[in-house]
Protein backbone atom coordinates (compact mmCIF):
# COMPACT_ATOMS: atom_id res chain seq x y z
CA UNK A 1 0.00 0.00 0.00
CA UNK A 2 1.16 3.16 -1.19
CA UNK A 3 -0.22 6.86 0.74
CA UNK A 4 0.57 9.70 -1.99
CA UNK A 5 -0.52 12.63 -0.29
CA UNK A 6 -2.11 13.80 3.04
CA UNK A 7 -4.61 16.91 2.83
CA UNK A 8 -5.75 18.90 5.42
CA UNK A 9 -8.12 22.25 4.86
CA UNK A 10 -10.82 24.82 6.20
CA UNK A 11 -12.33 27.77 4.49
CA UNK A 12 -13.70 31.63 5.99
CA UNK A 13 -14.55 34.19 3.46
CA UNK A 14 -11.62 36.29 1.84
CA UNK A 15 -10.88 38.04 -1.25
CA UNK A 16 -8.15 38.70 -3.84
CA UNK A 17 -7.76 42.10 -1.38
CA UNK A 18 -6.62 39.73 1.52
CA UNK A 19 -4.27 37.69 -0.81
CA UNK A 20 -2.14 40.78 -1.86
CA UNK A 21 -2.35 41.15 1.65
CA UNK A 22 -1.66 37.62 2.83
CA UNK A 23 1.21 37.42 -0.25
CA UNK A 24 2.98 40.54 1.22
CA UNK A 25 3.54 39.15 4.35
CA UNK A 26 4.16 35.88 3.39
CA UNK A 27 6.91 36.85 1.00
CA UNK A 28 8.52 39.59 2.94
CA UNK A 29 7.05 39.73 6.76
CA UNK A 30 5.36 43.23 5.80
CA UNK A 31 1.47 44.55 5.79
CA UNK A 32 0.46 47.80 4.45
CA UNK A 33 -1.77 48.33 7.57
CA UNK A 34 0.25 50.78 9.90
CA UNK A 35 -0.96 49.52 13.05
CA UNK A 36 0.33 45.86 13.13
CA UNK A 37 3.91 45.59 14.27
CA UNK A 38 6.44 44.69 12.26
CA UNK A 39 8.46 42.92 14.75
CA UNK A 40 5.54 40.76 15.39
CA UNK A 41 5.18 40.18 11.46
CA UNK A 42 8.57 38.84 10.93
CA UNK A 43 8.26 36.52 14.12
CA UNK A 44 5.41 35.21 12.45
CA UNK A 45 6.84 34.84 9.09
CA UNK A 46 9.63 33.37 10.97
CA UNK A 47 7.43 30.58 12.85
CA UNK A 48 6.26 29.24 9.51
CA UNK A 49 9.76 28.22 8.18
CA UNK A 50 8.76 28.89 4.79
CA UNK A 51 11.04 27.92 1.89
CA UNK A 52 9.29 29.10 -1.15
CA UNK A 53 6.24 31.40 -1.87
CA UNK A 54 4.79 31.87 -4.95
CA UNK A 55 1.62 33.64 -6.39
CA UNK A 56 -0.23 31.58 -9.30
CA UNK A 57 -3.24 32.82 -10.95
CA UNK A 58 -5.76 31.06 -12.50
CA UNK A 59 -9.87 30.64 -12.35
CA UNK A 60 -9.18 31.31 -8.75
CA UNK A 61 -5.83 32.99 -7.99
CA UNK A 62 -3.84 31.25 -5.13
CA UNK A 63 -0.41 31.49 -2.74
CA UNK A 64 1.61 28.36 -3.20
CA UNK A 65 3.93 27.78 0.18
CA UNK A 66 6.82 25.26 0.87
CA UNK A 67 7.88 25.09 4.33
CA UNK A 68 10.47 23.17 5.98
CA UNK A 69 9.21 19.45 6.93
CA UNK A 70 7.96 18.01 3.39
CA UNK A 71 4.79 20.57 4.52
CA UNK A 72 3.27 22.75 1.60
CA UNK A 73 0.11 24.91 1.58
CA UNK A 74 -2.58 26.45 -0.93
CA UNK A 75 -4.78 29.58 0.13
CA UNK A 76 -7.10 30.73 -2.15
CA UNK A 77 -8.58 33.99 -2.69
CA UNK A 78 -11.70 32.97 -1.65
CA UNK A 79 -10.37 32.04 1.51
CA UNK A 80 -9.85 28.11 1.34
CA UNK A 81 -6.72 26.74 2.56
CA UNK A 82 -5.20 23.27 1.99
CA UNK A 83 -1.80 21.92 3.32
CA UNK A 84 -0.50 18.67 2.15
CA UNK A 85 2.37 16.52 3.57
CA UNK A 86 4.52 14.22 1.05
CA UNK A 87 4.06 10.75 3.76
CA UNK A 88 6.44 8.98 6.12
CA UNK A 89 6.38 5.53 7.22
CA UNK A 90 4.26 7.05 10.32
CA UNK A 91 0.79 8.48 9.39
CA UNK A 92 0.20 9.14 12.31
CA UNK A 93 2.62 11.39 13.19
CA UNK A 94 2.45 13.30 9.85
CA UNK A 95 -0.88 14.34 10.56
CA UNK A 96 -0.31 15.24 14.15
CA UNK A 97 2.91 17.45 11.81
CA UNK A 98 0.30 18.99 9.75
CA UNK A 99 -2.50 19.96 12.66
CA UNK A 100 0.46 21.22 14.55
CA UNK A 101 1.54 23.42 11.68
CA UNK A 102 -2.11 24.92 10.99
CA UNK A 103 -3.06 25.54 14.92
CA UNK A 104 0.32 26.58 15.83
CA UNK A 105 1.79 28.46 13.41
CA UNK A 106 -0.28 29.68 10.01
CA UNK A 107 -3.52 29.78 12.32
CA UNK A 108 -1.73 32.83 14.61
CA UNK A 109 -0.05 34.51 11.84
CA UNK A 110 -3.26 34.65 9.38
CA UNK A 111 -5.41 35.67 13.00
CA UNK A 112 -2.56 38.27 13.41
CA UNK A 113 -2.81 39.89 10.21
CA UNK A 114 -6.91 39.59 10.19
CA UNK A 115 -6.71 41.22 13.81
CA UNK A 116 -7.95 44.44 12.72
CA UNK A 117 -11.51 45.35 11.25
CA UNK A 118 -15.08 43.72 12.57
CA UNK A 119 -14.10 40.69 15.00
CA UNK A 120 -15.62 37.77 14.93
CA UNK A 121 -18.57 36.84 17.37
CA UNK A 122 -17.20 35.14 20.16
CA UNK A 123 -20.29 32.74 20.04
CA UNK A 124 -17.86 31.86 16.76
CA UNK A 125 -14.38 32.57 17.63
CA UNK A 126 -13.77 29.60 20.53
CA UNK A 127 -15.78 27.18 18.33
CA UNK A 128 -13.06 23.77 18.18
CA UNK A 129 -12.64 22.69 14.22
CA UNK A 130 -12.84 18.81 13.79
CA UNK A 131 -10.85 18.86 10.34
CA UNK A 132 -11.45 15.72 7.76
CA UNK A 133 -8.19 14.63 7.09
CA UNK A 134 -7.46 12.78 3.25
CA UNK A 135 -5.48 10.08 2.78
CA UNK A 136 -4.91 9.24 -0.74
CA UNK A 137 -3.66 6.09 -1.83
CA UNK A 138 -2.27 4.55 -4.64
CA UNK A 139 -3.96 1.38 -5.91
CA UNK A 140 -4.36 -0.02 -2.48
CA UNK A 141 -6.68 -3.19 -1.96
CA UNK A 142 -9.65 -3.57 0.33
CA UNK A 143 -7.81 -5.07 2.50
CA UNK A 144 -5.48 -2.34 2.80
CA UNK A 145 -8.17 0.18 3.36
CA UNK A 146 -9.71 -1.32 6.30
CA UNK A 147 -6.10 -2.49 7.62
CA UNK A 148 -5.34 1.75 7.36
CA UNK A 149 -9.19 2.19 9.10
CA UNK A 150 -8.55 -0.11 11.93
CA UNK A 151 -5.02 1.17 12.69
CA UNK A 152 -6.24 4.27 12.68
CA UNK A 153 -8.90 3.34 15.09
CA UNK A 154 -11.54 4.85 12.50
CA UNK A 155 -15.23 3.77 12.09
CA UNK A 156 -16.50 3.43 8.29
CA UNK A 157 -19.58 5.48 7.73
CA UNK A 158 -19.91 4.97 3.82
CA UNK A 159 -17.85 4.22 0.62
CA UNK A 160 -17.90 4.82 -3.05
CA UNK A 161 -16.60 2.98 -5.45
CA UNK A 162 -16.27 4.46 -9.35
CA UNK A 163 -13.70 3.51 -12.04
CA UNK A 164 -11.01 5.62 -11.47
CA UNK A 165 -11.12 5.91 -7.52
CA UNK A 166 -12.65 4.56 -4.26
CA UNK A 167 -13.62 6.66 -1.52
CA UNK A 168 -13.93 5.06 2.04
CA UNK A 169 -15.08 7.65 5.05
CA UNK A 170 -14.28 7.38 8.82
CA UNK A 171 -14.53 9.48 11.61
CA UNK A 172 -12.38 12.23 11.13
CA UNK A 173 -10.34 10.44 7.40
CA UNK A 174 -11.26 10.62 4.18
CA UNK A 175 -9.67 7.81 2.65
CA UNK A 176 -9.32 7.94 -1.36
CA UNK A 177 -7.83 5.28 -3.06
CA UNK A 178 -6.71 6.46 -6.83
CA UNK A 179 -7.16 3.81 -9.39
CA UNK A 180 -6.51 5.83 -12.27
CA UNK A 181 -7.03 9.43 -11.75
CA UNK A 182 -4.14 12.02 -11.85
CA UNK A 183 -3.01 13.28 -8.55
CA UNK A 184 -3.88 16.63 -9.39
CA UNK A 185 -7.97 15.63 -10.12
CA UNK A 186 -7.58 14.37 -7.16
CA UNK A 187 -6.37 17.35 -5.50
CA UNK A 188 -8.93 19.54 -7.30
CA UNK A 189 -11.56 16.73 -5.90
CA UNK A 190 -10.19 17.30 -2.08
CA UNK A 191 -10.37 21.22 -2.68
CA UNK A 192 -14.06 21.58 -3.27
CA UNK A 193 -15.25 18.71 -0.99
CA UNK A 194 -13.33 20.91 1.98
CA UNK A 195 -15.08 23.85 0.61
CA UNK A 196 -18.52 22.19 0.67
CA UNK A 197 -17.84 20.77 4.00
CA UNK A 198 -16.77 24.59 5.35
CA UNK A 199 -19.58 25.95 4.17
CA UNK A 200 -22.10 23.40 5.34
CA UNK A 201 -20.26 23.46 8.60
CA UNK A 202 -20.35 27.35 8.97
CA UNK A 203 -24.34 27.26 8.06
CA UNK A 204 -25.01 24.72 11.16
CA UNK A 205 -23.44 26.51 13.48
CA UNK A 206 -25.35 29.60 12.78
CA UNK A 207 -28.55 27.72 12.82
CA UNK A 208 -27.60 26.60 16.14
CA UNK A 209 -26.57 29.90 16.95
CA UNK A 210 -29.92 30.90 16.08
CA UNK A 211 -31.36 28.36 18.53
CA UNK A 212 -29.37 29.32 21.56
CA UNK A 213 -29.88 32.70 21.17
CA UNK A 214 -33.64 32.11 20.26
CA UNK A 215 -34.26 29.69 23.48
CA UNK A 216 -32.35 32.41 25.92
CA UNK A 217 -34.41 34.96 25.30
CA UNK A 218 -37.86 33.02 24.86
CA UNK A 219 -37.04 31.54 28.10
CA UNK A 220 -37.30 34.81 29.86
CA UNK A 221 -39.93 36.41 27.63
CA UNK A 222 -42.52 33.20 28.11
CA UNK A 223 -42.32 33.82 31.89
CA UNK A 224 -44.98 36.49 31.69
CA UNK A 225 -42.86 38.88 34.14
CA UNK A 226 -39.45 39.67 35.11
CA UNK A 227 -37.88 41.66 38.32
CA UNK A 228 -37.03 45.23 38.25
CA UNK A 229 -33.32 44.43 39.06
CA UNK A 230 -32.86 42.15 36.31
CA UNK A 231 -34.00 44.44 33.95
CA UNK A 232 -31.29 46.10 33.06
CA UNK A 233 -28.86 42.83 32.93
CA UNK A 234 -30.74 41.03 30.44
CA UNK A 235 -31.36 44.04 28.40
CA UNK A 236 -27.62 44.20 28.06
CA UNK A 237 -27.18 40.65 27.13
CA UNK A 238 -30.03 41.51 24.15
CA UNK A 239 -27.50 44.47 23.26
CA UNK A 240 -24.86 42.12 22.73
CA UNK A 241 -26.67 39.43 20.95
CA UNK A 242 -27.86 42.23 18.33
CA UNK A 243 -24.50 42.97 17.90
CA UNK A 244 -23.32 39.64 17.17
CA UNK A 245 -26.17 39.05 14.98
CA UNK A 246 -25.49 41.91 12.93
CA UNK A 247 -21.97 40.34 12.44
CA UNK A 248 -23.05 36.93 11.67
CA UNK A 249 -25.71 38.51 9.41
CA UNK A 250 -22.64 40.27 7.16
CA UNK A 251 -20.78 36.93 6.69
CA UNK A 252 -24.13 35.08 5.94
CA UNK A 253 -24.57 37.52 2.88
CA UNK A 254 -21.27 37.07 1.70
CA UNK A 255 -21.61 33.84 0.91
CA UNK A 256 -23.73 33.20 -2.02
CA UNK A 257 -21.16 34.84 -4.55
CA UNK A 258 -18.67 32.39 -2.58
CA UNK A 259 -20.86 29.01 -3.73
CA UNK A 260 -21.74 30.73 -7.31
CA UNK A 261 -17.97 31.01 -8.35
CA UNK A 262 -16.81 28.10 -6.63
CA UNK A 263 -20.11 26.16 -8.08
CA UNK A 264 -19.14 27.43 -11.85
CA UNK A 265 -15.21 26.46 -11.41
CA UNK A 266 -15.67 22.77 -10.80
CA UNK A 267 -18.57 22.58 -14.00
CA UNK A 268 -15.69 24.01 -16.22
CA UNK A 269 -13.35 21.53 -14.06
CA UNK A 270 -12.66 18.81 -17.28
CA UNK A 271 -10.87 17.12 -14.50
CA UNK A 272 -13.82 16.52 -12.25
CA UNK A 273 -15.95 14.87 -14.60
CA UNK A 274 -15.37 11.46 -13.14
CA UNK A 275 -16.49 12.83 -9.94
CA UNK A 276 -19.64 14.49 -10.86
CA UNK A 277 -21.57 11.42 -9.81
CA UNK A 278 -20.29 12.28 -5.78
CA UNK A 279 -20.83 15.99 -6.38
CA UNK A 280 -23.59 16.68 -8.91
CA UNK A 281 -26.21 19.37 -7.27
CA UNK A 282 -24.67 19.92 -4.04
CA UNK A 283 -23.59 23.40 -4.79
CA UNK A 284 -27.45 23.58 -5.86
CA UNK A 285 -28.27 22.02 -2.21
CA UNK A 286 -26.14 24.34 -0.66
CA UNK A 287 -27.68 26.89 -2.07
CA UNK A 288 -31.09 25.80 -0.45
CA UNK A 289 -29.30 25.60 2.79
CA UNK A 290 -28.05 29.10 2.66
CA UNK A 291 -31.49 30.60 1.52
CA UNK A 292 -33.27 28.50 4.87
CA UNK A 293 -30.50 29.94 7.07
CA UNK A 294 -31.08 33.23 5.65
CA UNK A 295 -34.68 33.72 6.53
CA UNK A 296 -33.85 31.80 10.12
CA UNK A 297 -31.30 34.78 10.39
CA UNK A 298 -33.72 37.14 9.44
CA UNK A 299 -36.15 36.14 11.68
CA UNK A 300 -34.25 35.87 14.47
CA UNK A 301 -32.99 39.43 14.01
CA UNK A 302 -36.47 40.69 13.90
CA UNK A 303 -37.14 37.97 17.52
CA UNK A 304 -34.04 40.30 19.17
CA UNK A 305 -35.02 43.67 18.17
CA UNK A 306 -38.67 42.92 19.34
CA UNK A 307 -36.94 41.50 23.03
CA UNK A 308 -34.64 44.58 22.83
CA UNK A 309 -37.91 47.41 22.31
CA UNK A 310 -39.74 45.42 25.09
CA UNK A 311 -36.78 45.00 28.35
CA UNK A 312 -35.57 49.10 26.64
CA UNK A 313 -39.35 50.13 27.70
CA UNK A 314 -39.33 48.04 31.04
CA UNK A 315 -36.20 49.84 32.14
CA UNK A 316 -37.53 53.53 31.37
CA UNK A 317 -40.35 52.39 33.75
CA UNK A 318 -38.67 51.17 36.07
CA UNK A 319 -36.18 54.38 36.02
CA UNK A 320 -39.36 56.69 35.80
CA UNK A 321 -40.05 54.93 39.25
CA UNK A 322 -37.27 55.66 40.48
CA UNK A 323 -37.08 59.12 39.65
CA UNK A 324 -40.71 59.33 40.90
CA UNK A 325 -39.12 58.09 44.33
CA UNK A 326 -36.36 60.48 44.20
CA UNK A 327 -39.27 63.61 43.71
CA UNK A 328 -41.21 62.00 46.58
CA UNK A 329 -37.74 61.91 48.90
CA UNK A 330 -36.94 65.15 48.06
CA UNK A 331 -40.54 66.72 48.35
CA UNK A 332 -40.38 65.83 52.14
CA UNK A 333 -37.58 67.68 52.45
CA UNK A 334 -38.24 70.40 50.92
CA UNK A 335 -42.13 70.30 52.31
CA UNK A 336 -40.52 69.82 56.13
CA UNK A 337 -37.97 72.19 55.64
CA UNK A 338 -41.00 75.20 54.55
CA UNK A 339 -43.20 74.02 57.89
CA UNK A 340 -39.94 75.13 59.94
CA UNK A 341 -39.70 78.24 58.16
CA UNK A 342 -43.48 79.51 57.91
CA UNK A 343 -43.85 78.43 62.29
CA UNK A 344 -40.99 80.70 63.20
CA UNK A 345 -41.38 84.56 63.75
CA UNK A 346 -37.43 85.01 63.69
CA UNK A 347 -34.45 84.02 61.52
CA UNK A 348 -33.25 81.18 62.27
CA UNK A 349 -30.70 80.10 64.73
CA UNK A 350 -27.84 76.71 64.54
CA UNK A 351 -29.08 74.74 67.75
CA UNK A 352 -27.70 71.66 68.85
CA UNK A 353 -31.73 70.48 68.34
CA UNK A 354 -31.89 71.55 64.74
CA UNK A 355 -28.75 69.91 63.73
CA UNK A 356 -29.88 66.56 65.22
CA UNK A 357 -33.42 67.25 63.62
CA UNK A 358 -31.96 67.59 60.51
CA UNK A 359 -29.90 64.51 60.67
CA UNK A 360 -33.22 62.89 61.71
CA UNK A 361 -34.76 64.29 58.65
CA UNK A 362 -31.87 62.95 56.73
CA UNK A 363 -31.93 59.85 57.87
CA UNK A 364 -35.42 59.00 57.50
CA UNK A 365 -35.17 60.13 53.62
CA UNK A 366 -32.20 57.96 53.07
CA UNK A 367 -34.29 55.44 54.78
CA UNK A 368 -37.96 56.09 52.61
CA UNK A 369 -35.35 56.30 49.57
CA UNK A 370 -33.53 52.81 50.09
CA UNK A 371 -36.97 51.01 51.03
CA UNK A 372 -38.83 52.37 47.98
CA UNK A 373 -35.62 51.67 45.87
CA UNK A 374 -36.25 48.10 46.87
CA UNK A 375 -39.30 47.83 46.74
CA UNK A 376 -39.15 48.93 42.88
CA UNK A 377 -36.08 46.85 42.04
CA UNK A 378 -38.12 43.86 43.42
CA UNK A 379 -41.39 44.75 41.66
CA UNK A 380 -42.34 42.53 38.90
CA UNK A 381 -42.96 43.73 35.53
CA UNK A 382 -45.22 42.32 32.97
CA UNK A 383 -43.49 41.03 29.70
CA UNK A 384 -46.70 41.52 27.04
CA UNK A 385 -45.36 39.80 23.75
CA UNK A 386 -46.74 38.48 20.37
CA UNK A 387 -46.05 34.37 21.16
CA UNK A 388 -43.87 33.19 18.14
CA UNK A 389 -44.63 29.99 16.56
CA UNK A 390 -41.48 27.38 18.30
CA UNK A 391 -41.89 25.28 15.29
CA UNK A 392 -39.31 27.24 13.08
CA UNK A 393 -36.36 26.40 14.59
Amino acid sequence: MKIEKIYVGSWFQRTTLHLSEMYDFFKKGESPLVDLKKKTLQKHRKDLLLENVEMHTGHLDYIHLVAKGGIALKIYEDGLIILLKDPTDNLEGDIKDLTAYYEKKLSPALKYIFSLGAPVPKELANIKTVYPYFVVLKKATQEDVQILLKNAQQEEYFEVKEKTFEIYRGDTFYIINNIGEKLEHIEDFIVEHIFAREFKGQLHRYLNLHRIIWERIADVKERGSIVGKDIKGFRNTIEGYSKAINLIEARINQMSTYIGTRGAIMRANEGLKNFHGVFEFRHEKLNDTLKYVKEIWRMTKNYVDSALDIFSDLQSKATSNSIKNLTVVTSMGVGATLIGLFTKDSAPEFTLFGVGYFFVLALIGYATNKIMKHIYLNKSYGIKDIKADRDIK
